[in-house]
């Protein structure tokens, strides 16, 4: 295939060694022809390094840079170019101005495709006079590594497009999800699930950045936490595409903006770009701060108290199976000694319900149950806590079987759900409501976010892993312990519960029954 790039930055200059390296004729354009120079030298060197690695033979370099084709003027005749993919600034005119000069240019045969991450893909169309043959082809930088493309659709596009694109991203190597002209697509769509409900549990002072951070990485088993992530990106970036998907979905409560961020985008606080963001960088500081140490008497005795409800039976036998194992004396019993600490079990409810049953608050405590996907531990203590007893148990919690290596132990205010709790069942709601929206099958659902954002699961998936009764029994507590919506349990995890189907089950559609 002749394919002609028009834009020759970060992302036209990745889609081009994508597409050589595959094997396609590529003609790389832009308005600047230094861009083009520089871009063609950049591509040559990602080829030698490729070669250098062993993952290129030097005659497969040499053929793909023959196939790239340095375009002098990115709006000439081209009557055999069969797909153009623009990759020009974000921004609704320029993308407009580009593919006008392009139908002028080129054959009525000639598919459009608009790598924008961000606008409707039906309102660039709409600027056509043939808006029938531009569809959305979303790339994510760097595009050689980054093995995911949504393939995007506008409201006129031809319904043999799609199947075209998809069929191009296969064959290069890449995978290839099909997802709705809807507000941030599919991925960053997705992605508004962790930040949003970081950022609430900051507004709340749950727990400092580092805090939620070292939870989402070490329970959780994310990459990277939230802030961390969001000081990479940029928080302009960040904030200005939490706002944009917002507003696009009409106010959804799901996606609710966080207060903090306006001042902080104001301040220059945008992080690694700018040296600092929720850390900072540069001048021998980089990131989060060490944690606390573990200080306290580890040799305290344990009263746990158990929930009995079955959705978290299994959570709490492992815990204390564990506690025992490392030696930590657990109290049998009706009520706790003078001397113990107590720990409650959290999954979806507060440790003060607990504390309400007459427990004593100076020395009750909340304990997260998800299984740590690192040595990782987490405390919640309530305002009427005891701050040496929190030290104590914090000692008991740190504890390993065997002579291991310790765990570390998160201090974090008491809230409904725990902070582990309250991102994964964020993450796991806005994904089951793109799948309840049929914005995107589930399928793709999850291999966009796995591919696309680096999570250890998609969120049908980790919600399966939990089980959809055990998701819809967190959620139904989070929002009646809250009574904030963005918590209100998803049609897609209480159908599902009801039915006993997984969450990654596209189930029947009434269009599944008029074939």
């Amino acid at each position: 295939m002749r394919i002609r790039i028009v834009g020759a930055g970060a992302m036209g200059r990745g889609i081009a060694q994508w597409a050589a390296s595959a094997g396609h004729t590529v003609e790389l354009a832009d308005v600047r022809p230094e861009a083009v120079r520089e871009a063609l030298g950049f591509v040559a060197s990602m080829l030698d390094r490729a070669v250098a690695k062993g993952r290129m033979s030097a005659a497969a370099r040499e053929a793909s840079v023959a196939r790239l084709v340095p375009l002098a003027d990115p709006w000439a005749a081209g009557p055999d170019v069969e797909l153009v993919i623009e990759a020009v600034r974000e921004d609704l005119e320029t993308k407009a101005e580009v593919f006008g000069k392009l139908e002028r240019a080129l054959p009525a045969s000639t598919v459009f495709a608009t790598n924008t991450s961000s606008l409707s893909v039906t309102r660039i169309a709409a600027t056509l006079q043939d808006p029938t043959r531009l569809a959305g082809l979303h790339f994510f930088n760097p595009v050689p590594l980054m093995r995911i493309v949504e393939v995007v659709p506008g409201a006129a596009t031809r319904p043999e497009i799609p199947a075209l694109l998809t069929a191009l991203v296969e064959g290069c190597g890449h995978r290839a999800v099909t997802v709705a002209d809807t507000p941030g697509f599919l991925v960053n769509h997705a992605g508004r699930g962790l930040v949003t409900e970081a950022l609430a549990l900051l507004e709340e002072s749950v727990a400092e950045p580092a805090e939620i951070d070292r939870i989402a990485r070490d329970v959780l088993g994310l990459r990277m936490g939230p802030f961390e992530l969001m000081d990479l990106t940029g928080l302009d970036v960040t904030a200005a595409v939490i706002d944009s998907i917002w507003l696009g979905f009409r106010h959804e409560d799901r996606l609710r903006p966080s207060f903090l961020t306006p001042n902080r985008v104001a301040a220059g606080l945008h992080g690694r770009k700018t040296g600092r963001g929720w850390y900072a960088y540069g001048d021998g500081a980089s990131g989060p701060a060490p944690e606390s140490p573990v200080t306290g008497d580890g040799e305290r005795p344990v009263f746990l108290v158990r929930g009995g409800r079955p959705e978290t039976a299994a959570y709490e036998e492992e815990l204390a199976g564990a506690l025992e194992a490392a030696g930590v004396r657990i109290e049998r019993g009706a009520r706790p000694s003078a001397e113990a600490v107590v720990l409650v079990p959290v999954w979806g409810t507060a440790v003060s319900a607990a504390v309400a049953d007459g427990l004593p608050r100076e020395r009750t405590f909340g304990v997260e149950v998800l299984p740590a996907a690192g040595r990782r531990r987490v405390l919640a203590v309530t305002a009427a806590g005891d701050a040496a007893a929190a030290r104590d148990a914090r000692a008991v919690l740190a504890r390993a079987a065997g002579g291991g290596e310790p765990y570390a132990v998160s201090v974090v205010r008491d809230t409904a759900g725990s902070v582990a709790q309250r991102l994964l069942s964020s993450v796991v709601a806005v994904g089951c409501s793109i799948a309840e929206r049929s914005l995107a099958a589930p399928a793709d659902i999850d291999l966009a976010v796995t591919t696309g954002l680096g999570y250890p699961a998609g969120p049908l998936a980790w919600g399966e892993r939990v089980g959809a009764v055990r998701m819809l029994a967190l959620q139904r507590a989070l929002h009646a312990t809250t009574g904030d919506p963005r918590h209100r349990p998803t049609r897609w995890v209480t159908e599902r519960a009801a039915l006993g189907l997984a969450l990654t089950d596209p189930g029947t559609s009434p269009v599944d029954c008029l074939r």
